[in-house]
């Protein structure tokens, strides 16, 4: 059903060439090993040299759960400390205090971190995750947090490791001022106007500036010494989507409700308002609408409460990584469509009018679509992406297979794409996500994996729960 797994020699590939260059990037699809491969090569360098503490800056939910839950995934890195550096003053502050081998923050963080540390900057490795986010560097100009970084970059840091999916998703422009934290600007200018000056010229509008025809292969012959480029085509069978599973964390408020209607069929929002689920499908209905973030008020099916933005946080970083191609963003509830838009006004939704054949047309950042919808007749959007994200599930593996042909292997080999199918999959931890992509990657049957859940959670049969 789908790729599931990243191959080992994948990895190894990776893993060599970060220990094997002391300053570089590695530029590899979303999904596809970067965190274990780096987190691996790390961890192998730390027996002939000293790369610990190591601090990790990425965007905020991919410091918080995706690195730290890297660690716990492999049992060669379970014993690695890890910290996050996220929250409030005091809470960061706390952080620090505790000794680890790997610390991890957000790029926000970036200028109170260094202000905060000053001469005492103790990380002796730092790994931007989506590098791209450094690209605004200037040597007198840019943002506030690369320009913090760059005040340690070349004199306090030993090792640096840029990772992204997408390096220039706005066009080689965007190349300078990550490469600037990897070599000062030797390779490709001391500053960003000598970089234009060499491989640009102005735009035949008048606005802005249009790379030369020979840019591409000169900087890329210029950095391809301190960065490793692979291509998932070369490594992935082409036959199967490659599954990238991302946990989110629920919210301390929103993971008592849910373990309390989990054990007693009930729950209390905030808001006072009750909510029974009266039998295991019910049941099921609900935890999964407060996986996704918003909860059915009992006795309405249009109106709902906002529990947490989790998975919405998580897509959303998915859609920056994707770098203008559409990502097809599978919802289950009606409440799931009415926040996805809110947060992506610029996405489509699918079943309105007209929005199919601007999807087929190539617009939107995002397309929303219901699995129940998106059987025959729906066709065309392979020619515009390779990129589908579950953002809420159901129990029908019928609905779930249709849903990912649609722009799935079989059309963009169609469509003459040798391109892999990335399927993201956003899960909320410890929760029936989990429980249902089991059953539909296992077709196993519902009332089995879901009396396997609650015995796991220490129930020994469905009624138990009450």
């Amino acid at each position: 059903m789908a790729i599931d797994f990243i191959p080992r020699r994948y990895q190894e590939l990776i893993g060599d060439f970060i220990k094997g260059v002391k300053r570089c990037a590695v530029w590899s699809s979303p999904g596809t090993g970067k965190t274990g491969a780096t987190l691996t090569a790390l961890e192998d360098l730390s027996y002939v040299e000293d790369v610990y503490p190591a601090l990790i800056v990425a965007p905020l939910r991919v410091a918080r759960t995706t690195w730290p839950n890297e660690v716990r995934k492999w049992n060669h890195l379970k014993h690695l400390r890890v910290v996050v550096v996220t929250g409030s003053l005091k809470e960061r502050r706390a952080a620090l205090r505790i000794p680890a081998d790997i610390y991890t923050t957000n790029f926000e963080q970036l200028p109170w971190l260094v202000e905060e540390l000053g001469d005492k900057w103790p990380f002796k490795t730092v790994v931007p995750d989506e590098a791209t986010k450094l690209k605004g560097f200037r040597l007198r100009q840019g943002t506030q947090r690369a320009k913090a970084l760059a005040r340690v970059a070349h004199t306090k840091i030993k090792r640096i490791i840029l990772l992204t999916g997408t390096p220039s998703p706005n066009g080689l422009q965007d190349l300078w001022g990550q490469m600037w934290f990897v070599d000062k600007g030797d390779r490709l200018g001391r500053t960003f106007d000598a970089f234009k000056q060499r491989w640009f010229h102005a735009s035949h509008t008048g606005f802005g500036v249009e790379a030369n025809d020979n840019a591409q292969q000169q900087i890329q012959e210029a950095l391809k010494d301190v960065c490793i480029t692979i291509d998932a085509a070369d490594w992935f069978a082409l036959e199967e989507p490659i599954v990238n599973r991302i946990l989110v964390e629920l919210p301390p408020a929103a993971k008592v409700m849910y373990k309390q209607m989990e054990k007693q069929f009930f729950m209390e929002l905030e808001s006072g308002a009750q909510i029974e689920a009266l039998n295991a499908a019910a049941k099921s209905m609900k935890l999964m609408q407060l996986a996704n973030g918003a909860m059915y008020l009992e006795g309405s099916n249009d109106q709902w409460e906002v529990v947490h933005d989790e998975k919405l946080d998580a897509l959303e970083e998915i859609v920056e990584e994707a770098a203008g191609m559409p990502p097809l963003c599978l919802y289950q509830f009606k409440s799931d469509l009415v926040r996805l838009k809110k947060r992506f006004p610029d996405g489509i939704d699918l079943s309105e009018k007209g929005g199919l054949e601007r999807a087929q047309a190539g617009e939107g950042r995002v397309w929303f679509g219901h699995p129940a919808s998106m059987a025959h007749g729906v066709d065309g959007l392979q020619y515009h992406s390779n990129i589908m994200v579950f953002f809420g599930y159901s129990w029908s593996l019928e609905n779930y297979l249709q849903a990912i042909e649609r722009i799935g292997p079989t059309r963009q080999l169609q469509a003459g794409f040798k391109r892999p199918v990335f399927m993201h999959l956003i899960m909320a931890a410890d929760t029936l996500d989990e429980v249902v992509i089991e059953r539909l990657h296992s077709k196993r049957e519902v009332q089995d994996v879901l009396m396997q859940a609650m015995k796991e959670r220490g129930f020994k049969t469905l009624e138990d729960a009450a």
